[in-house]
């Protein structure tokens, strides 16, 4: 394995406690959801290396708390329970050391924290930050050489949000923006096409592993994007994306990026999440009206009426963000599935995800819920990253409003016309 840790590393593994924090890093980010806020808070107090070692030698909650407390942390037995109830049942070595030599074949590269390609502002995250991030392109395509604006919107884009978009991506690349996006159907998909051809840098974040480009529509732009800019995830390879996963990696986008900049959204569109952790994180936000009777422009009109959003038409506008333009006011107020909503993303996640009621945890369990395999309780949690007491505390209540059945060998998700 240690041959592996060192083919996805292009900055050369110093000592063996450089290794070892490669390898604690990249093994717990493969067992943990992203923002494990618990898991954050521990590697501060004992470190990456005290937290995997930890989890090798199947500590008990006890051996946790006690290892947080003498290093001058503190944590409940409850929390300690819960943290290592999600973590172990994905603990495997073999399928780790899998997803390196994959990583290896497609030539990504593992950054961490101290690296000088590091995105600085996903630090911001704190205890939510990801662990390490993958990368297939350039590796220092975030570093802060350059500013950086992110382009989101809505997938099922309109001809006017598709032809703003363009126009957009295209000037911020000529005023030596970076344009940053989800690589997603629609708005993001154009902001990156519109990047590669005026010649820019675009970073393209995904919710799964990065040898396996999705959507899979999208697998040539993505390629396009990894020979002059880069593709990212925090997951390791051979993950794969889910609905609280695209939650998660919304949190990324907005972190790594300058400013934020929604351009065509629904009233409920997932583009709201990534604007409520800009704002929350204190960066400029920015929304582009539409027609007002457009629906496909709801969002953004509800962003710039309620959220105190800055209203921007065009690539000069947008730059002004960043470049000593009005600053959102938004991270002052309650903010669209924000950080202020959730004290903890990596336990709780972001209420309101997508704009829908459910909370983070229903999403998190339907996600591993299949509507034709029957999945066994233990399955699912080690799918969703919950504990089973947890899980089953869930599918109760979602098997009470008909969303999912019981069945002999285990659970389905009801498939609703």
């Amino acid at each position: 394995m240690r041959a592996a840790l060192s083919s996805v590393r292009s900055v050369p593994i110093a000592d063996a406690d450089a290794l070892d924090e490669i390898y604690a890093r990249a093994l717990l980010g493969s067992v943990a959801e992203p923002g494990d806020g618990f898991l954050g808070r521990a590697i501060d107090v004992i470190g990456a290396v005290g937290a995997a070692t930890l989890l090798l030698e199947s500590a008990s909650p006890v051996d946790l708390v006690e290892a947080l407390t003498n290093a001058g942390g503190s944590a409940d037995l409850r929390e300690a329970e819960s943290g290592l109830g999600r973590w172990s049942p994905r603990l495997d070595l073999g399928a780790f050391g899998r997803a390196l030599e994959q990583a290896a074949r497609v030539g990504a590269r593992l950054i961490l924290p101290n690296d000088a390609a590091w995105p600085a502002g996903v630090d911001e995250l704190g205890i939510h930050a990801p662990l390490g991030l993958w990368i297939r392109g350039r590796e220092h395509a975030l570093d802060g050489s350059s500013a950086s604006i992110s382009l989101v919107g809505a997938r099922a884009a309109t001809g006017y949000g598709e032809h703003v978009t363009m126009e957009a991506s295209a000037g911020l690349v000529d005023r030596g923006f970076t344009v940053v996006s989800g690589g997603a159907y629609g708005i993001d998909g154009m902001a990156h096409r519109s990047a590669l051809a005026s010649g820019g840098t675009t970073v393209a974040f995904l919710a799964g592993g990065v040898d396996r480009f999705y959507p899979m529509g999208h697998e040539g732009l993505l390629s396009r994007i990894a020979e002059t800019g880069a593709v990212v995830s925090e997951l390791p390879c051979g993950a794969a994306p889910t609905k609280w996963r695209f939650l998660q990696r919304n949190r990324l986008i907005a972190a790594a990026s300058e400013a934020t900049v929604v351009l065509e959204a629904g009233y409920r569109s997932g583009s709201l999440n990534t604007a409520g952790h800009a704002a929350a994180l204190g960066r400029p936000l920015g929304a582009v009206p539409g027609p007002v009777t457009s629906p496909a422009s709801a969002g953004c009109h509800r962003l710039l009426r309620e959220y105190d959003a800055i209203c921007v038409t065009d690539a000069e506008q947008m730059a002004e963000l960043v470049g000593g333009g009005p600053r959102s006011a938004a991270s002052e107020r309650r903010s669209p599935g924000s950080v202020s909503e959730s004290a903890d993303r990596g336990d709780r996640g972001d209420r309101g995800a997508r704009g829908a009621a459910a909370s983070p945890e229903t999403v998190r369990v339907l996600d591993a819920l299949s509507t034709r395999s029957p999945r066994e309780l233990s399955d699912i949690a080690r799918r969703c990253g919950m504990t089973p007491s947890a899980v089953m505390g869930v599918l109760g209540g979602l098997e009470a409003v008909g969303h999912v059945k019981r069945h002999p060998f285990g659970w389905l998700r009801v498939a609703r016309s």
